[in-house]
């Protein structure tokens, strides 16, 4: 059953904030109430449309009581009811609880795993994959620091990705992420497994994370290029370490300034992301989905280039589309993960 008083509120809340938009005495709030303002119309909408087939429906039982209108009634009510059904659904997916991370930019992590040379290599495909994907998202992806081998295969990168909904995506994508096929080095002809970590993190905002000075020491070093050419002269690079936590953020760039800045931001979104995950490991302590948000050394999917076949572990999903894949074609992905989430939320609320 859905809630009639959670629909009224969510509507009275609604009404507050349009007419405060509206009269001008919002003030220095308009942009946190017209973010509210936004989140909430679809929301409202999608309650507004269910309460109307509901007075539709009882309109119709009425009528069966009218001999003149009985067989009108009679044909139109199996039709309102199913759409009914439809929109509780509907509904019920709407008044779901929100993480409040969803609309940030996003810091993704690609680490090689275990497999040498070729994790490496298959690290610099999950990084092209990820960038292909932002692109048709209409994204901006910047990257911050990366290091590349002699193959040019990926030693570390960071970069961070921002746009509508970007965490709300891409935070299925962390964990272990395993391939098979034959490599580039590998003269046999033999299948390698190899893999390589991701992780996404949603960006920190100043007021989410406050960090003591006291906490960190800060080291300015030799900036080097990719695969440790085209060194810089300067002393640019900035190397932070967050002593509490033993957190090291580097970043490369030519501007120390900028440098500082990029390592501060990223130091604070792993702060923020090990605060979150502290809070939602209490509040899931005895759940068994972790999708989205739990063990990063998890394998969640295996790339089977032999076969052309994609397995998401989480879900039990298998596309024989890997080529489409590679490309930033993760759309079906993502949409199967997020319904999954929803439907074990749902589980948990006992809807």
């Amino acid at each position: 059953m859905i809630a009639a008083d959670r629909i009224e509120q969510l509507i009275d809340r609604f009404q507050f904030l349009e007419a405060k938009m509206a009269d001008g005495s919002a003030g220095a709030d308009i942009a946190a109430l017209g973010k509210e303002y936004a989140e909430l119309r679809p929301v409202v909408e999608t309650v507004t449309a269910y309460k109307e087939l509901v007075a539709q429906i009882a309109d119709a039982e009425a009528m069966l009581s009218d001999p003149e209108m009985k067989e009108l009634a009679e044909a139109e009510l199996p039709e309102l009811k199913a759409q009914l059904e439809a929109s509780e659904q509907d509904v019920q997916l709407a008044l779901l609880p929100k993480d409040a991370a969803d609309g940030r930019p996003a810091l993704l992590e690609i680490r090689p795993g275990t497999g040498g040379d070729e994790a490496s290599l298959f690290a610099g495909d999950l990084l092209r994959m990820y960038q292909r994907y932002a692109e048709g998202q209409g994204w901006r992806f910047e990257i911050l620091e990366q290091s590349q081998t002699e193959l040019g295969g990926i030693k570390e990168v960071v970069a961070r990705i921002a746009g509508d909904g970007v965490f709300a995506k891409m935070k299925y994508e962390s964990g272990v992420h395993r391939v098979q096929r034959v490599p580039e080095t590998e003269s046999g002809g033999r299948i390698h497994t190899s893999a390589a970590t991701v992780a996404v993190l949603p960006e920190a905002e100043d007021v989410d994370i406050e960090i003591n000075p006291a906490d960190i020491r800060i080291d300015t070093m030799r900036a080097s290029g990719s695969g440790g050419q085209h060194v810089n002269t300067t002393d640019s690079a900035v190397r932070i370490l967050h002593e509490p936590t033993g957190i090291i953020v580097v970043s490369s760039e030519k501007s120390q300034h900028r440098n500082r800045e990029i390592a501060m931001q990223v130091l604070k979104t792993r702060l923020f992301d090990l605060e979150r995950q502290r809070v939602d490991n209490e509040r899931s302590a005895d759940r068994k989905s972790q999708v989205g948000s739990g063990d990063r050394s998890e394998r969640i999917r295996t790339y089977n280039f032999p076969q052309g076949r994609m397995t998401d572990h989480r879900i039990n999903l298998t596309l024989y589309s890997l080529g489409q894949v590679m490309q930033g074609d993760l759309d079906e992905i993502v949409s199967a993960l997020q319904a999954d989430a929803q439907a074990t939320l749902l589980a948990e609320m006992g809807a």
